[in-house]
């Protein structure tokens, strides 16, 4: 979820990240060992090389630490609820395996690139301080909060493009990474509709409408009719719901901590 919006605030951090990133991209390595070794090794052998280009980077160790923190939650959730007895349906299960082995390899790959400075993993409350108690006994409200994290993630995503432009190597690497969990989300926001019975839920944002009132503020700004100074209200004859549909807008660093913050204990 966070290694394009790491990429971007690197950029932010230091101008020559990009540039001293270009020989790190999947193709690169794809070009260079076998593909039965890549598949296996270019996590790692990313993760090295973040690591020796940006150890002396205080600022670089907190961004990754932050998106670490994000990622710890995410592998917790997935792996307590593959784990919880009858929760997710046969049906359902390889959904929510796949996607947890996705996020333990991003837990793993930030581990690997903070070497010694990668902070410990949190202790989490996955009922969100009370608002989900039966997040673990009850397959409907699991699903809500899967859908909610992974909505989170994709906004984090959004509107960082700019800062990779010049290297396009790099911002393929990054989109590539964006557009599985956006598929993530798209399959959790489905599922939600099914099992809720939701017919208004797509696999996409519409407006500011959240999944549950607990966490309207993952969606707080959706709504926004404005895209590069055009106010595209009533763009073709369009609803503005359909039009809010079209777009995702960011979420900020202190935004997503604060909605993560129930959830972190100590």
């Amino acid at each position: 979820m966070d290694i394009f919006k790491i990429l971007d605030d690197f950029q932010k951090i230091d101008g020559d990240a990009a540039g001293r990133l270009q020989y790190a991209t999947r193709r690169h390595f794809m070009n260079r060992v076998g593909s039965k070794v890549a598949s296996v090794a270019i996590p790692s052998i990313f993760a090295t090389v973040v690591n020796k280009a940006f150890a002396q980077s205080a600022a670089a160790v907190d961004v990754l630490n932050y998106a670490l923190t994000l990622e710890y939650l995410e592998d917790e959730f997935y792996k307590a609820g593959n784990a919880a007895a009858n929760l997710i349906p046969a049906t359902d299960k390889v959904i929510f395996t796949t996607i947890g082995k996705h996020e333990t390899a991003h837990v793993a790959f930030l581990v690997k690139a903070l070497g010694t400075a990668a902070i410990k993993k949190p202790t989490f409350d996955l009922t969100y301080g009370g608002g989900f108690a039966d997040v673990l006994t009850n397959y409907k409200t699991f699903v809500a909060v899967s859908a909610a994290l992974e909505d989170t993630g994709v906004r984090a995503y959004k509107g960082q493009a700019g800062a990779l432009i010049a290297d396009p190597q790099i911002l393929e690497y990054a989109l590539q990474v964006h557009s599985v969990e956006a598929r993530h989300a798209a399959v959790a926001r489905r599922l939600f509709a099914t099992v809720n019975a939701s017919p208004a839920t797509k696999g996409w944002i519409t407006g500011k409408q959240a999944l549950v009132a607990a966490v309207q503020p993952i969606y707080d700004g959706e709504d926004n009719m404005t895209q590069g100074g055009v106010n595209i209200k009533g763009l073709a004859s369009k609803s503005d719901a359909a039009v809010s549909e079209a777009f995702d807008e960011p979420l900020t660093k202190a935004a997503v901590l604060a909605i993560a913050g129930p959830f972190i204990k100590a």
